[in-house]
C-alpha cells in the first residue's frame, strides 16, 4: 500500500464522521507521528510504499478514529503553542482558539512583565506551561480539582522542562484557598458550554472529552466566571489582569457580570473564527 492510497481510505472510511479537510488533517498528523513524515515530505513521496508494520498501525489507528475516538487521544499527544502536550480522556484536547488566549497573555505581558500569574482549571496545563515558557521571570501558579488531570499537566511540565506551581482546588469554593501571593495576571478558561449545547456538538466530543471541563447548567451558565471574578477581586493585584476565554453566545452577559464587579477597562475580543471568545480587564487600582 502507498501514501496516497491509505490517504484515499481515511477519507473515504471517515467522510462520515468529519470534513474531508480534517480527515486530510488527520491524517497528516497520522504518518508524521508513525512515519515521521512531515506535510511538504508526503507531497513529494505519496506514491511511496509504506511498511507492512506502519499499515497495520494506521489501520488500527483508522479504526479507532472510525470509532469516534479523537485522534490527539489515540496518538496521546498534541501540539499547542509550538508545544507538545500529552493527553488523555482526563483533559480536553487543546483548542486553537485557547492558543490564541495565550497569545493575547503574552501581548499584554510586553508592556505589563507579571511577576505571578494563575491558571484557573489548568487540565492538561497548555496554558501555565506556554506562558512559563515565554515568561521565565515570572512566578507560574495553576489549580485545578481533577487529581488525573494535574496529573497530566505535571508530566507536560516535565515534558516541556518548566516549572509551574500545580494545586489541587475548587474554585466554586475559593473562599477556602489558601493564597501565598496576590497575582498580576489570572486566567481562566473555565467550563462554559451549555447543557442545551450538547445537541449541536460532535459525538466524538461528547464520548471521549471530560464533561466536567466542558459543560455548566442552562440556569446558571456563567457560576465558574462569578466565582473566578469574586476570587480576582481578593487576589488580583491592583491593576492586575484578568483573562478569560468565554462562551461564544455569552459576551454580553459576562462583560457585565464584570462591570458589576466593577472591573475596568473590559475588552471583549474575537477569535480568528470572528465568534466573541476572550476577555480582558483589570481589577480596580
Amino acid at each position: 500500500m502507498n501514501l496516497k492510497t491509505l490517504e484515499t481510505r481515511f477519507v473515504h472510511e471517515l467522510g462520515s464522521l468529519y470534513q474531508e479537510e480534517e480527515v486530510k488533517a488527520m491524517f497528516l498528523i497520522s504518518i508524521e507521528h508513525y512515519l515521521k513524515l512531515k506535510r511538504t515530505a508526503y507531497v513529494l513521496h505519496k506514491h511511496a510504499d509504506i511498511d507492512a508494520k506502519d499499515v497495520v498501525n494506521l489501520e488500527q489507528l483508522l479504526t479507532q478514529l472510525k470509532n469516534g475516538k479523537p485522534i490527539q487521544y489515540i496518538l496521546g499527544e498534541t501540539s499547542f503553542y509550538g508545544l507538545t502536550f500529552k493527553v488523555n480522556p482526563s483533559v480536553l484536547i487543546p483548542r486553537p482558539e485557547t492558543e490564541e488566549l495565550v497569545a493575547w497573555v503574552l501581548e499584554k505581558s510586553v508592556h505589563y512583565p507579571p511577576k505571578s500569574l494563575l491558571d484557573i482549571g489548568t487540565g492538561s496545563g497548555c496554558i501555565p506551561i506556554s506562558l512559563k515558557k515565554n515568561l521565565l521571570d515570572c512566578e507560574v501558579y495553576a489549580i485545578d480539582i481533577s487529581a488525573d488531570a494535574l496529573k497530566t499537566a505535571k508530566e507536560n511540565a516535565t515534558l516541556n522542562n518548566v516549572e509551574v506551581d500545580f494545586r489541587r482546588s475548587d474554585i466554586l469554593n475559593w473562599e477556602n484557598l489558601v493564597i501565598d501571593n496576590r497575582y498580576d495576571i489570572i486566567v481562566s478558561n473555565p467550563p462554559y458550554i451549555t447543557e442545551n449545547e450538547k445537541l449541536d456538538m460532535h459525538q466524538n466530543v461528547l464520548a471521549n472529552e471530560p464533561h466536567l471541563a466542558l459543560f455548566v447548567s442552562n440556569e446558571n451558565p456563567l457560576s465558574f466566571y462569578e466565582a473566578i471574578a469574586n476570587f480576582a477581586v481578593k487576589n488580583l493585584k491592583p491593576g492586575g489582569f484578568l483573562f478569560f476565554e468565554i462562551n461564544e453566545y455569552l459576551g454580553k452577559q459576562t462583560v457585565d457580570l464584570l462591570k458589576h464587579k466593577m472591573f475596568k477597562n473590559i475588552e471583549l475580543r474575537k477569535d480568528m473564527q470572528g465568534k466573541d471568545r476572550m476577555i480582558c480587564c483589570e481589577n480596580p487600582d
